[in-house]
C-alpha cells in the first residue's frame, strides 16, 4: 500500500516532467543566454565578452523611449479597436448565428491560412495611394485630394488590428458561448432591460474572455514590426523594428538583448497593472 500511495504522489510530477523540460530547453535557457549577452560588451569584430554592462539597459531607455511608448500606443490602439470590433462579433455568432456558428468562426481564422507577411501585404495594396479604399475616402471627403493613408500611423494601427483581430474574437466567442442564457431571461423575468441585462449579466460574465482576448492581441502586437515595416515609414517604427534590425543588420547583439528585456519587463508591468485593475477573481472565473 506504502509503495502505490507512493507512486500516486509520483504520478502528477511525472506527467509535468514533459512540460517542465519543455519549457527549460526552449524558454528558460534561451532566456538565460538572452540575459548574459544582454550584459556584454564589444562588437562584431572584437567579440563580445561578458562585462556587467548594466549601461545596455540604460541605453535602451535613454536612447529608445519613444520607440517603446510608440509601441504600447500602437498595441493599445489594435487592442481596443479589436474589441470593439470582436465583441458584437462574437456575441452575434455566440447568440444569433444559430447552426451557422461553425461557418461563421471558420471565417474569423480563415486568415490565419495565409502567411502573417502576406497578409499585411494585401494591406499595403489595398491602401495603396490609388487603391479603392483611398478613392472611396476621397470621394465622401474623409481624405484630402493628396492625402494618403499608406506610410500613416493609421495604416499600421489597422494592420496590426486586422492581424491580430482573431486571437481577441476567439477567446470572446469561447467566454460568451459558455454563459447560461436562463441568466439572461431570469433578469429579464425581474424587470431587467435588454441593455440591463447585458451590462449585469453577460458581460460581467464575459470578462474571462475579455481578460484572455486583451493579454493575446496586446502582447504580441507590442513587439511586432512587420506592419510598421511594410505599413509605415522610419515615424512609425516600433521597438521591434529597432530589435530587429539590431540582430539582423547592425549585429549589435548585447543591446538587442537588453532590448528585449526591457519589452518584456515593460508588457509584463502592464500586464500587472491590468490585472489589478479589472480584478483576478472576475478576469479568471467563469
Amino acid at each position: 500500500m506504502d509503495l502505490l500511495h507512493r507512486h500516486r504522489r509520483l504520478t502528477p510530477y511525472l506527467l509535468l516532467g514533459p512540460g517542465l523540460a519543455w519549457l527549460a530547453v526552449f524558454f528558460v535557457i534561451p532566456l538565460f543566454y538572452l540575459g548574459y549577452t544582454s550584459l556584454q560588451a564589444g562588437d562584431i569584430v572584437s567579440g563580445y565578452t561578458f562585462k556587467w554592462a548594466w549601461d545596455n539597459y540604460s541605453d535602451a531607455f535613454t536612447l529608445y523611449r519613444d520607440h517603446f511608448l510608440r509601441s504600447l500606443q500602437y498595441a493599445g490602439l489594435a487592442t481596443a479597436i479589436a474589441f470593439v470590433i470582436s465583441y458584437p462579433l462574437a456575441y452575434w455568432i455566440a447568440f444569433r448565428a444559430g447552426r451557422w456558428k461553425n461557418v461563421f468562426l471558420l471565417l474569423v481564422i480563415a486568415p490565419f491560412f495565409v502567411t502573417y507577411l502576406i497578409r499585411t501585404i494585401a494591406w499595403k495594396t489595398i491602401l495603396a495611394d490609388q487603391g479603392p479604399v483611398v478613392d472611396f475616402l476621397r470621394d465622401v471627403h474623409l481624405v484630402s485630394a493628396d492625402g494618403r493613408l499608406l506610410a500613416t500611423t493609421t495604416a499600421v494601427v489597422a494592420g496590426i488590428t486586422y492581424n491580430y483581430l482573431p486571437f481577441m474574437a476567439l477567446p470572446l466567442y469561447v467566454s460568451l458561448e459558455q454563459i447560461d442564457h436562463r441568466l439572461i431571461e431570469a433578469a429579464q423575468d425581474l424587470y431587467a432591460s435588454r441593455v440591463q441585462a447585458f451590462f449585469r449579466v453577460t458581460f460581467p460574465l464575459s470578462l474571462p474572455g475579455v481578460f484572455a482576448g486583451t493579454l493575446l492581441t496586446f502582447i504580441p502586437a507590442a513587439g511586432d514590426f512587420i506592419n510598421a515595416e511594410l505599413l509605415g515609414t522610419p515615424r512609425q517604427q516600433m521597438i521591434g523594428n529597432v530589435i530587429q534590425s539590431k540582430f539582423k543588420e547592425i549585429a549589435d547583439y548585447p543591446q538587442a538583448a537588453a532590448l528585449s528585456f526591457v519589452l518584456m519587463a515593460t508588457i509584463l508591468l502592464a500586464i500587472v497593472a491590468y490585472t489589478r485593475l479589472i480584478g483576478t477573481e472576475r478576469a479568471t472565473a467563469g
